[in-house]
């Protein structure tokens, strides 16, 4: 699996640190910025490059910083066939994935510890869509259906 990762300014230190971290468990990244903090890439701009990079293929997942996390999530969700996810702890990083189907994930500079965001993306990465929590196997196919309506909404609404 491929998994872009990026950042803006306020999100560069902890991108840097997820990075290293997913480096070492043999996580395949593509890193799309900031390089460093001279770049200074706009949130707006990482997202769009992410989400444009998973909709053609080019990875599965993506996992992008900002300051508070928002604003990549709501430009990656401009994009048809992105689910953007902002985290904040490691019940929603697993659950956002098990349940929504998130293929983006997005994170806070300003909000989330470096620990805490590396334990968030290996829950988010290891977690399958309506697998994996015994309570929601029972809910399987209605999670299935609702994901297959919010992709009708998708083709209705994003074209």
């Amino acid at each position: 699996m491929k998994v872009i990762i990026g950042a803006d300014f306020a999100g560069f230190d902890l991108k840097e640190d997820v990075k290293s971290h997913l480096e070492e468990k043999g996580v395949n990244l593509t890193d799309i910025g900031m390089y460093n903090l001279k770049d200074d890439i706009p949130y707006y701009e990482v997202a769009a490059i992410a989400a444009k990079k998973i909709q053609a293929g080019e990875a599965e997942k993506g996992i992008l910083f900002c300051g508070t996390g928002m604003g990549v999530s709501i430009v990656a969700n401009k994009f048809k066939g992105i689910y953007a996810s902002v985290v904040e702890s490691e019940f929603t990083g697993e659950r956002c994935k098990i349940i929504n189907n998130s293929n983006i994930l997005t994170m806070g500079g300003w909000i989330v510890s470096a620990h805490r965001a590396k334990k968030i993306c290996d829950l988010w990465l290891e977690a399958s869509f309506a697998k994996g929590v015994k309570e929601l196997e029972e809910v399987s196919d209605f999670l299935k259906s609702a994901f297959s309506e919010i992709e009708k909404i998708e083709d209705m609404t994003m074209k």
